[in-house]
C-alpha cells in the first residue's frame, strides 16, 4: 500500500524454482495457510484462498483494509514466514508468469520521462519532452495493437503524448496496453474510476469478451459494489487486515446487511461540526462572480482543447462541470487556479479582478481550495500525512514552510472529522490511495477557501468514506459565501448544493 498513483506494471514471477510456461490459457492460484515473514505485511490469521481455473474474482472492501496488501500476496510479491503461494496451469503443473498486475499511483512513471513536475502537462515547451502514446506500444505486433485499440475505442489516443492525456484517457490507454500483452490473470485495481459512462461501459464490454475469446481470467480490486460487473464469478470480502468467507457474486449482492457492514459510514441524522478557519486565513467576499471566462480557447501546437467558452460563476453559487474524458473539463480549471500559463491569454476575471492585473499566482490559489487527480499524482511526499493536510495553507506539494500551532490544530480538526485522524502521523506514501484521497480531501479545506473546486474529489474513496465526504462537502458548500465548481463522472454523486452545471463537450478538431 504505497503511493495511489505509482504504476506497477510488471510479470510477477513467484520465488520459488518452477517451470515457465508460455502464456497458460488459464490459471489456478492456491495460498495455504500462508503468513509474512515480515509484521507489518501480516493479516490477522494466516491466509488461505484458491482461485480456480477459469473464475474471475473480485476483491471487493473499505480503504486501508488490505486488498492490496492480499493481491501482492497471491503474487508472491511478500516473502513468507509460513505458508505457499502456488500457480498451476491446466494440468496442475506449477509455473511462473502470466499474471500482470495494474496498479495506478504514478501512471506518469511508464513514460521514460524521470522528473515530470506538477503543472508541467499545461507548460507546453517542457510537455514536448514526453514521448507520444504510441511510442509505448512498440514491440507490439501491428494486429494486436488493431486489435485491442479497436476493443477499447482509443485509436485516436494514440497520437497524443503521454502527458496530454486526461486522467481518464490516460487509465484507458494503460489498461489496454496491459492487457495487449495478453497475459493469464490480470490484477486491475479500482479500474473504473475516472472513467466516464461511455468508457466504463466500454471496459466492463472488453474484459468480458476477452474472457470469452481468450479465456482471461480477472481479479478486481475494488471499493465500492456498484463496479461489480455482471461476469464477476467469486467475491472476497476482506475487513481489517481480514479476509472475509467468499460467496458468489449473486449471494454477496443478495446480502445487503452483509454489504452494509462492510462499508460503514457517517449516520445520516448524525451531526457535522466544521472547524472554524485558522486565525489569519480570512478573506473578504467583496466581488458579485467569483469567475467570469470570456471566449476562453486554449491549444497546443494545432490541436485545440478548448474553444470560444464563456462561463459565469456568482459568489456563493454550486455548480456541477461535466464532460467526457479528454473533453478539457481539467484543463479549463489549471487556467482558473493558476497552473496554466495560457490564463494570461485569455480573458479571465477572478474574484472580481482580471487576470494579468498584477495579482500573483499565490493571491489567486490563497482563496481556493483545490483537489484534482494531477495533484493526486504528483503528491509523492514521504512525509507524515498531517503535514500533507496542512501543506494546503500554502498550496504546495510539500510542506514548504513551517505551520504554526494553530495552523496544525486546524489540519487536525478537519482530520478527525473525515475519520482520517489516526492516519496523522503516518507515512503519506505507505498507505493506501483511497486513504491518500481522504488527506488530500483534508488539504483543500483547512484554510475555509472561498472557492472549493474539487476534480473528481471521491476517486478510490469506499462506499462508506464517500457518503461522510459527500456530507461534509455539501455543509461546508452550503455556506452562502462559498462558492462550488464540482467535477464528477457519477451523477449521483453531485452533492445537493449544487444547483447549477456546465456541460463541455470535445472539440472536435482535438486530434
Amino acid at each position: 500500500m504505497t503511493h495511489l498513483f505509482f504504476l506497477w506494471y510488471s510479470i510477477v514471477i513467484p520465488g520459488r524454482p518452477a517451470r515457465q510456461a508460455v502464456r497458460p490459457s488459464i490459471m489456478k492460484i492456491i495460498v495455504e495457510n500462508a503468513v509474512a515473514r515480515f509484521p507489518e505485511f501480516r493479516f490477522r490469521k494466516p491466509v488461505s484462498w484458491t482461485m480456480n481455473h477459469g473464475e474471475n474474482w473480485a476483491v471487493i472492501g473499505p480503504n486501508g483494509a488490505g486488498k492490496t496488501l492480499f493481491t501482492d500476496l497471491i503474487q508472491n510479491s511478500i516473502a513468507l514466514k509460513e505458508g505457499s503461494v502456488r500457480h498451476l496451469d491446466e494440468q496442475d503443473n506449477e509455473i511462473a508468469g502470466g499474471i500482470k498486475t495494474l496498479v495506478f499511483r504514478d501512471i506518469y512513471s511508464v513514460s521514460g520521462v524521470q522528473s515530470m513536475y506538477y503543472q508541467q502537462r499545461w507548460n507546453s515547451q517542457d510537455a514536448s519532452e514526453s514521448p507520444m502514446a504510441s511510442a509505448l506500444l512498440e514491440g507490439f505486433p501491428e494486429d494486436r495493437k488493431r486489435e485491442y485499440t479497436s476493443l477499447f475505442g482509443i485509436d485516436e489516443l494514440l497520437e497524443k503524448r503521454v502527458i496530454a492525456l486526461s486522467s481518464g484517457e490516460l487509465r484507458k490507454f494503460l489498461i489496454t496496453r496491459a492487457l495487449m500483452s495478453e497475459p493469464s490473470v490480470i490484477i486491475l485495481d479500482n479500474p473504473f474510476i475516472g472513467l466516464d459512462e461511455v468508457s466504463r461501459s466500454s471496459l466492463d464490454s472488453m474484459l468480458s469478451v476477452l474472457k470469452e475469446r481468450k479465456g482471461l481470467q480477472t481479479i478486481l480490486v475494488l471499493s465500492q459494489t456498484r463496479d461489480l460487473p455482471r461476469w464477476i464469478d467469486m467475491v472476497l470480502p476482506v475487513q481489517d487486515l481480514s479476509l472475509l468467507p467468499p460467496v458468489t457474486r449473486d449471494e454477496f449482492l443478495k446480502d445487503p446487511l452483509s454489504v452494509s457492514s462492510l462499508f460503514p459510514s457517517l449516520q445520516e441524522d448524525a451531526s457535522l461540526v466544521l472547524p472554524g478557519s485558522c486565525p489569519g486565513q480570512e478573506v473578504s467576499a467583496d466581488y458579485e462572480y467569483v469567475l467570469q471566462l470570456k471566449s476562453v480557447s486554449v491549444k497546443y501546437g494545432g490541436r485545440k482543447i478548448i474553444s470560444d467558452v464563456d462561463w459565469e460563476v456568482k459568489r456563493g453559487e454550486c455548480w456541477a462541470l461535466l464532460g467526457e474524458n479528454g473533453a478539457g473539463k481539467s484543463t479549463l480549471l489549471s487556467l482558473v487556479c493558476g497552473d496554466n500559463p495560457q490564463a494570461y491569454a485569455n480573458d479571465i476575471t477572478l474574484f472580481g479582478r482580471r487576470r494579468g492585473s498584477g495579482e500573483s499566482i499565490w493571491d489567486i490559489k490563497k482563496r481556493i481550495g483545490y483537489l484534482s487527480p494531477d495533484i493526486h499524482t504528483y503528491y509523492m511526499e514521504d512525509i507524515p500525512c498531517i503535514k500533507v493536510a496542512a501543506s494546503g495553507f500554502f498550496d504546495s506539494i510539500g510542506l514548504s514552510r513551517e505551520c504554526s500551532e494553530s495552523q496544525y490544530s486546524t489540519a487536525m480538526q478537519w482530520m478527525k472529522l473525515f475519520q482520517a485522524g489516526h492516519l496523522a502521523d503516518k507515512s503519506f506514501l505507505r498507505i493506501s490511495y483511497g486513504e491518500q484521497r481522504l488527506v488530500l480531501l483534508v488539504r483543500a479545506f483547512v484554510k475555509s477557501p472561498e472557492l472549493m473546486i474539487l476534480d473528481e474529489p471521491l476517486h478510490g474513496l469506499d462506499a462508506g468514506k464517500k457518503k461522510l465526504a459527500s456530507r461534509i462537502i455539501q455543509e461546508y458548500c452550503s455556506r452562502p459565501e462559498v462558492s462550488l465548481i464540482y467535477v464528477t463522472h457519477y451523477r449521483d454523486e453531485i452533492p445537493a448544493c449544487v444547483t447549477e452545471f456546465k456541460f463541455i463537450k470535445r472539440f472536435p478538431h482535438q486530434i
